[in-house]
This record gives C-alpha cells, sequence and structure tokens, in this order.
C-alpha cells in the first residue's frame, strides 16, 4: 500500500504533458519508483485506469510498462489477481557527484531552494493538522531507518509531502523531478552517520512551524534544511577534486 497522501499519488499520476509520451511515462513512474513514493510490491492501478490518469493511450502506457519491466521497476502478473506491480531497487539510479561542478550545485540548490521554501509557506498557509498524517509518518520512519540509502529515499518523499501539503500540483511534479536528480546525491549528504540526528531534528522544527501556521518560519527552515544539504554536497565535491 502506498504511503503517500492523496496530493503526492495525484502528482505521480497526473497527466504527463511530454510529447515523447512513452518516455515522459517511463519517466515519472521511474522516478517515483526510484524514490520509494511507489511502495515495493504496490499495485499500480489498472491498464485502463492508469492510462487515463496519466492522459495517454493503452498502447503508450503498454510500451512504458514494457520499457519499466526491462529496467526491473516494475513486475507484471497474469491471471487472477494479476497486474503491474513496483520493484524497488536495492540501490538508486547511479549518480556520481564528479559529474556536477560546484557551480551546477550551488545553481541547483538555489532552484530547490526556491520551490521547497515556498511549499513550507504554502503548506503552513493552507493545510490542516489531520492532512498531514503521511509526512509524520515519513519523518518517523527518517528518525529510526540506519541504511544511508533508505534514508535517502524517505528524505525524497518527505520533500515531495511537503509539496503535496501545499496543495500544488505543479510545485509536487516539480519536487519529484528535483528529488529524482538528487536522491543519489542525497545518498552521499545523508551517509554520515553523526550528521543524522540534526537533519532529523531540522525535519521536525519545520513540521512544527508548519502545524502552527507559520509560514515564513516553515519558509526559511524549509530553504536553511536545503542549503544545508547542498553545502556537504558541495564540500563533498571540492573534496573529492583536490
Amino acid at each position: 500500500m502506498s504511503k503517500l497522501s492523496g496530493g503526492a499519488l495525484h502528482a505521480v499520476f497526473a497527466p504527463v504533458d511530454n510529447l515523447a509520451r512513452v518516455d515522459a511515462v517511463v519517466r515519472r513512474l521511474g522516478d517515483a519508483i526510484e524514490l520509494g513514493l511507489l511502495a515495493d510490491g504496490e499495485q499500480l492501478p489498472g491498464e485502463t485506469e492508469l492510462a487515463t490518469r496519466l492522459g495517454v493511450s493503452t498502447v503508450t502506457l503498454r510500451e512504458a510498462l514494457m520499457a519499466l519491466r526491462q529496467q526491473g521497476l516494475v513486475t507484471t502478473r497474469r491471471g487472477r489477481g494479476g497486474g503491474s506491480f513496483v520493484t524497488t531497487p536495492g540501490q538508486p539510479r547511479a549518480s556520481r557527484l564528479a559529474d556536477w561542478s560546484t557551480e551546477e550545485l550551488r545553481d541547483l540548490a538555489d532552484h530547490w531552494s526556491a520551490v521547497s521554501g515556498t511549499a513550507a509557506r504554502l503548506a503552513a498557509e493552507r493545510t490542516e493538522p489531520e492532512d498531514l498524517g503521511a509526512l509524520l509518518r515519513s519523518l518517523d520512519e527518517y528518525e529510526a531507518e540506519a541504511d544511508p540509502t533508505a534514508r535517502g529515499r524517505i528524505y525524497g518523499r518527505i520533500n515531495v509531502e511537503l509539496a503535496a501539503a501545499a496543495q500544488s500540483a505543479r510545485l509536487t511534479k516539480e519536487e519529484i523531478r528535483i528529488q529524482a536528480d538528487l536522491g543519489p546525491l542525497i545518498c552521499l549528504a545523508l551517509g554520515d552517520d553523526d550528521h543524522h540526528p540534526a537533519v532529523a531534528q531540522l525535519h521536525r522544527a519545520l513540521l512544527r512551524a508548519v502545524l502552527d501556521g507559520d509560514s515564513e518560519q516553515s519558509r526559511s527552515l524549509a530553504e536553511r534544511r536545503v542549503q544545508d544539504a547542498m553545502e556537504r554536497l558541495v564540500e563533498l565535491r571540492l573534496t573529492d577534486s583536490g
């Protein structure tokens, strides 16, 4: 069963808006699976329903599902109880820190900070405490998780859930795209167990601000959280090149 809220799931299954429709569906669903937004073993909606929700033909959807099966991200079972099921990979797609310049990382930090800060501000203004259940569960999982790779996936899910709480489909889809690009790198930034409690503490402070309806504090803490993660990546990048 999916751990995402309705708003986040809506963004995952919203109509694609790319002319290369097969590639767009593969990217959308592949990113969601890689990030752990769709749970391992979770059954996808039926082909007709999923094609309708994504705004594509069933032929396009079947081609996309075939590509996802070839990537090992989807398993299809036939017969009673059959369908397409998510297969979460053991490791996120490889992304070498050396492929990013420090300027690119800082530019991405600016973009991510703007998206995350705006999402946090709107979440504080628009959401109700009872709508934050999925985000609370993700925070609990993050604090309890010992494996850096799993922590990285949960971290990505927390960011998506925060954007979903802003009740903005565009912000949520943009956050998914950012997390898909950053996922493997975030695992590096979160790999230091000594740093884990500080990240968890900042998450909790951000959630409290959202629950309190403090929009400016929520924005500030969201931007600080992004800058903290990206500064660690820049430091790692400089160390690697040294």
